[in-house]
């Protein structure tokens, strides 16, 4: 007997049981030690630690004059960057420097060149006890915590570690992500036709796994058989020909496989029977949430992770943010991404028994729905923000969680 479309299937879990089920079965990578030119977007496994004292001596803040006492003051060296420490002032003494130099004995202040008045051999200018100095260990002591284990590895984390001077960082590495778009009807250049849909997920899904977080893997297209699912999913399969992103290898060096257009339960939605052939631990079998209910989530045996995608492309972008998401997180040993909260001016319908995922514009008076929400449309996510997690009811939410469309993106307001 067919279940009525409004009502949750018994089997179906919650979308927020949905997102913790799929941050909870991922594995962490192993730690490892990178250069720093090759640790950006890794995260670190243990705390960035200083081994000495930064900055090591007083250094000048500024290229100017390191002066002693009260002015006017008389130059008595114009000297290198890395000489300036070598000179001793007295009172009434001033010397050239430039910034990041240290400063020489007795310098009470630095002077910055723009506010110089320089006549022959004496300078005046105005001075406070201290300025344009940074003093030794000002940025941090020898062997202080200047970041805890858990941060993502940046353009700024790079800078800190090498100006403490570090060569390399212990880190959890980026997993790799690969794909498998699934689909006798995709075309992939031109136009759509009847019986023929252009394929709008696997340009879509490069893109989403870099900016979560992950090294990107094969995309490999395949056809609606559950011979070539079974084949490129086992751990010995061999990747098939079939669209323009053919990979040179297979998906076994992958830690996460996205599968979409056959996680629903249509005569080509292979995709839990193949899991069930390989031995394959189901922990996510649908979500009560509109669009991407046919959403799934498993382990194989070998440990790598398969998170299944509907085949609309509306509906595939909602369940890669929701498990997606959450799986990517936990293999870099990330927490699960927190959701900030938005106020929806007008309110947004709720449906009875589904989490609505509402593509929203984060403005200053709240997150506004963009409409064309259908799950086979993508119009509405192109123009949005977020997507408002509008939780089931009998009424409207005047309120919602914002699930960013960008995965890297931190949420409003943290």
């Amino acid at each position: 007997m067919t279940q009525p479309n409004d009502l949750p299937r018994r089997d179906h879990v919650s979308w927020d049981a949905a997102r913790r089920v799929a941050h909870l079965v991922g594995r962490p990578q192993p730690a490892v030690s990178r250069a720093l030119a090759d640790a950006a977007g890794c995260v670190l496994a243990s705390p960035l630690v200083s081994p000495a004292a930064v900055p090591p001596v007083d250094r000048s803040a500024m290229d100017g004059y390191a002066i002693r006492g009260p002015g006017p003051w008389r130059v008595i060296a114009h000297v290198a960057a890395d000489s300036a420490a070598s000179i001793e002032l007295a009172d009434g003494q001033a010397c050239s420097i430039t910034t990041g130099a240290a400063v020489p004995a007795g310098a009470t202040s630095v002077i910055r060149d723009e506010d110089i008045e320089l006549d022959g051999h004496w300078v005046r200018g105005p001075s406070a006890p201290g300025k344009h100095i940074r003093r030794a260990g000002e940025e941090c002591q020898a062997g202080e915590v200047v970041l805890p284990a858990g941060v993502v590895v940046d353009g700024p984390v790079l800078g800190l570690a090498a100006s403490l001077g570090l060569n390399r960082l212990t880190v959890i590495p980026q997993p790799v992500v690969a794909a498998l778009i699934t689909g006798d009807e995709l075309v992939h250049q031109g136009t759509s036709g009847p019986g023929r849909v252009r394929d709008a997920i696997g340009p879509m899904l490069p893109d989403l796994i870099t900016r979560a977080g992950a090294r990107l893997g094969p995309i490999q297209h395949l056809p609606d058989t559950r011979t070539a699912l079974a084949e490129a999913l086992s751990p010995t399969g061999r990747p098939r020909a079939g669209g323009p992103t053919e990979p040179a290898g297979g998906l076994s060096g992958a830690d996460l496989i996205l599968v979409s257009g056959s996680s629903a339960a249509g005569p080509a939605d292979h995709l839990r029977a193949v899991l069930s052939e390989l031995g394959a631990e189901l922990v996510v079998d649908g979500v009560d949430c509109r669009p991407g209910h046919p959403q799934a989530v498993a382990r194989l045996g070998d440990g790598r992770l398969v998170v299944g995608l509907p085949g609309n492309p509306l509906a595939a972008l909602s369940a890669f943010l929701t498990v997606g998401v959450a799986a990517i997180s936990r293999l870099r040993g990330l927490p699960l991404p927190a959701l900030a909260v938005a106020a929806i001016p007008g309110g947004v319908a709720c449906h009875p028994h589904s989490t609505r995922l509402v593509p929203v514009r984060v403005t200053g008076q709240g997150a506004v729905p963009v409409g064309h929400g259908g799950s086979a449309m993508l119009r509405g996510a192109a123009g949005a923000d977020a997507l408002a997690v509008v939780e089931p009811g009998p009424a409207e939410a005047i309120a919602a969680r914002l699930l960013p469309l960008d995965p890297g993106a931190r949420p409003w307001g943290g």
